[in-house]
């Protein structure tokens, strides 16, 4: 018998295009203007957006703990779609994969993003909670550069 393993997936629609969510998940200038789980700021963006390529983002909560999420993009399909591995550093959760998928509709964009292999349920609701205040944070973002 197959456990599977906990995974995340969220959709939301963005008044943006599909060109300006891209940049928004992509661009180091732009990742720190929203990346986070909640108002802590974002300290650092890396990005490498290649197959092959590595990412690193340092975030700081609001209770003062900092965070450094790092990975490896697993496909790069511009404005449409998105994988990479997430780990991380020190943590002994493994590895997982996180998904970006972008689809026009008349009047934006459809973003849904999956967190698949998590370690756990605790690990899956943590996720949940925070990219949802991620996603919160891009929303507001990107309604200020439309």
């Amino acid at each position: 018998m197959t456990h599977s393993l906990p995974s995340v997936t969220i959709v939301r629609r963005i008044k943006a295009s599909p060109s300006k969510v891209w940049a928004a998940i992509t661009q180091p200038k732009l990742m720190p203007q929203w990346w986070g789980p909640d108002a802590g700021p974002t300290l650092r963006a890396e990005t490498d957006v290649r197959p092959g390529g590595r990412f690193s983002i340092v975030f700081r909560l609001l209770n003062g703990d900092e965070h450094n999420p790092t990975g490896v993009y697993r496909e790069v399909v511009p404005k449409k779609k998105l994988v990479f591995t997430w780990e991380w550093p020190g943590s002994a959760e493994r590895e997982s994969l996180v998904t970006f998928l972008l689809k026009p509709f008349d009047g934006g964009t459809e973003l849904t993003l999956i967190h698949r292999h998590l370690p756990d349920e605790e690990a899956r609701v943590s996720h949940a909670l925070g990219w949802n205040g991620l996603l919160d944070k891009l929303l507001v973002f990107l309604g200020d550069i439309v």
